[in-house]
């Protein structure tokens, strides 16, 4: 695989800068919490579902709430798809901006890998789900398995993947966060059906605002915690509901404003310090709040199993998580190795890497939000999808947890 005839420019997956690698495993050990109040969410939604509750479950979904003049008389559960996600998919523009400033993304050498992989992740699944669905009623819904649940993989790989070397934990939450990257443009491209100019030309208002205030003032809104609620806030509330009105999805709009916190490579930055002050509100609430307004799914016992498993959307999206995440991941990863001049660390095997590919099939929040754009109207459909969405996600997280935690019993060195 490697040249031998010219030399090596740069190894995959090496080790990087300590204090990176440190923020690394401080962020696995956050985001851990998160993950499991994530599938705690989950789960009782399913329970409510299937039981005497699920009328009360289904009320407080359905229940409308807002001002209809402003387009924001949404159901909770909509509350939930498109306010609670912006502060999640917030976080992941910092992240995001992070890693291309200071992180893998900054140079095309680091870069090179993960996105090439991120990719594969993508298109793999993506093809998959094409091949069962083409000419099927379904098929609007290949995004469905294209993407990647940063904090419930993250989680996984927090508990039974810490004997895997620091440099993939890198790779995964940087391929991680290209992949949502990936499924925001599709959001933003594929499932938006009519933009409204105005309300997304003054948009941009707000935005600029906020940006010039983030980097221009940077250090006071560091210094004094309630600044940035009393003044940065309501220009991202207002950014958000234009966006919302301009018909695109109004998570995009908290992507943007993310990306638009001034990053500093010695750390302790702004975005730093968003990053500290928000992950417990998005790990903690927003997301479980969605998952449990989302994955409330009625199974039907048996024969509800029985028709979910004969259905080609549910088919196309288990085989697109469980499979086609981990051989696409894999095989973009080799291709890239193969037909550049790099190599892989010493430390890393390529079976720890099918084990990364895995869990990346975790798909759930952003798969859940995108089964809800693309098939929302067919009630049936949608429930089918985010069924196999919830079981190919846990197949996935017990695939890679199990060999995870086998490797770390043979593991003879010291934990990296």
């Amino acid at each position: 695989m490697p040249h031998t005839d010219s030399p090596v420019v740069g190894r995959v997956f090496q080790r990087g800068p300590v204090a990176e690698t440190r923020r690394v495993i401080e962020l696995l050990r956050r985001e851990t919490i998160g993950g499991f109040l994530l599938v705690a969410a989950a789960i009782a939604a399913i329970v409510m579902a299937n039981t005497p509750l699920a009328d009360t479950y289904e009320s407080l979904r359905d229940t409308t709430i807002g001002y209809a003049p402003w387009y924001l008389d949404l159901t909770v559960g909509q509350w939930a798809s498109d306010g609670l996600l912006a502060i999640f998919f917030f976080l992941v523009g910092l992240e995001l901006k992070r890693e291309i400033v200071a992180g893998q993304l900054r140079s095309i050498r680091t870069a090179i890998v993960p996105v090439f992989a991120a990719v594969g992740g993508v298109v793999v699944p993506a093809s998959i789900y094409l091949a069962v669905n083409w000419g099927r009623d379904g098929v609007d819904g290949w995004a469905i398995p294209t993407a990647t649940d940063i904090a419930f993989a993250v989680a996984v790989l927090a508990v039974v993947g810490r004997g895997l070397p620091a440099a993939l934990r890198l790779f995964l939450l940087t391929l991680a966060v290209v992949d949502d990257l990936i499924a925001i443009a599709i959001i933003a491209v594929v499932y938006t059906e009519q933009v409204k100019p105005i309300p997304l030309l003054v948009a941009i208002v707000p935005i600029v605002v906020f940006a010039v205030l983030a980097h221009r003032w940077a250090d006071w809104f560091s210094e004094r915690r309630w600044a940035a609620w009393v003044v940065l806030l309501p220009l991202g509330v207002v950014a958000w509901a234009l966006v919302h009105a301009s018909g695109i999805h109004a998570t995009i709009a908290g992507v943007v404003l993310g990306f638009m916190v001034p990053v500093r490579r010695g750390g302790a930055g702004l975005a730093e310090e968003f990053e500290h002050r928000f992950r417990p509100i998005s790990a903690g609430f927003a997301v479980p709040a969605f998952a449990f307004l989302s994955a409330g799914v009625t199974v039907g016992g048996l024969t509800g199993l029985g028709n979910m498993f004969t259905d080609p959307i549910a088919i196309g999206v288990l085989l697109g998580l469980v499979v086609g995440k981990p051989v696409g991941i894999v095989a973009a990863t080799w291709l890239t190795v193969r037909y550049t001049r790099s190599e892989l660390d010493p430390s890393v095997r390529w079976g720890d890497l099918a084990c990364v590919g895995a869990l990346a099939g975790i798909g759930f929040t952003v798969s859940l939000l995108v089964a809800e754009l693309s098939i929302g109207d067919d009630i049936t459909a949608l429930e089918h999808g985010k069924t196999a969405i919830l079981i190919a996600s846990t197949a996935s997280a017990i695939l890679a947890g199990t060999v995870l935690a086998a490797r770390n019993r043979r593991a003879s060195g010291p934990v990296v």
